[in-house]
């Protein structure tokens, strides 16, 4: 559930940037395998045609709900991109979403209990100017970002393409997909900013309940990380 002091309702039509780390600050993914289940569950829940499982149930689909605009998988915690078409779009996902990888999870690794803290933070976007610059923070949340497979960055350089995943709203953004990288490797000058947010989400559940941070004043006053 995300937290009171995010998010009490969510607005459709809107740009979301979604966080959740581990319970206790503990590990999500303990190797490839599980990359590779959280990637697959990505796919099976935002494919346009929807999947079944082996005894013939149909998961749901939230494409034309959701759009996934980026992504990052770190080893202690996920960053989402998105944009929601309704209401309730993001709740009903992330509950698919998280439900099933903590199922799978548990089961690979012989674990009982929740995997993810119970508040995934999502905070509104409600700047255009704003959007580049969420999903460069995202991508460049891997110290190897370059060449780490763990990220939407592949299909933000036309290395890769799949349907569940569709980048247009920023990537339109630019002329380019050399423009975006050197938009990525030009990050010197907001530095600063960056080491403002991975502190403030690094911290966030050890904040007051319902104080507003420094990530989230930024993000409500509308302001871009250049300013």
């Amino acid at each position: 559930m995300p937290g009171k002091n995010i998010l009490k309702e969510y607005a459709p039509e809107s740009y979301y940037h979604i966080y959740s780390r581990g319970v206790n600050k503990g590990i999500t993914f303990d190797g490839e395998d599980d990359f590779s289940v959280f990637i697959g569950l990505l796919k099976r829940y935002l494919s346009a045609q929807p999947m079944l499982s082996s005894s013939r149930h149909v998961y749901p689909s939230f494409n034309g709900r959701i759009e996934l605009l980026a992504y990052a998988l770190m080893p202690n915690h996920i960053h989402l991109f998105i944009y929601q078409h309704d209401a309730y779009a993001i709740r009903d996902f992330m509950r698919a979403l998280l439900t099933s990888y903590c199922m799978q999870y548990n089961k690979m690794h012989r674990r009982v209990g929740p995997l993810f803290q119970s508040r995934y933070r999502a905070v509104l976007v409600s700047e255009d100017s704003y959007l580049q610059h969420i999903s460069r923070y995202i991508h460049l949340n891997p110290a190897n970002w370059r060449t780490t497979d763990k990220t939407s960055l592949d299909f933000y350089l036309g290395k890769r393409h799949a349907e569940w995943i569709q980048p247009q709203r920023i990537t339109e953004l630019f002329s380019s997909p050399k423009e975006y990288l050197a938009f990525l490797e030009d990050y010197e000058d907001v530095k600063k900013m960056y080491d403002e947010i991975k502190w403030d989400l690094a911290t966030i559940e050890d904040s007051e309940p319902d104080a507003e941070t420094p990530y989230e004043y930024h993000l409500r006053q509308g302001r871009t990380l250049t300013q």
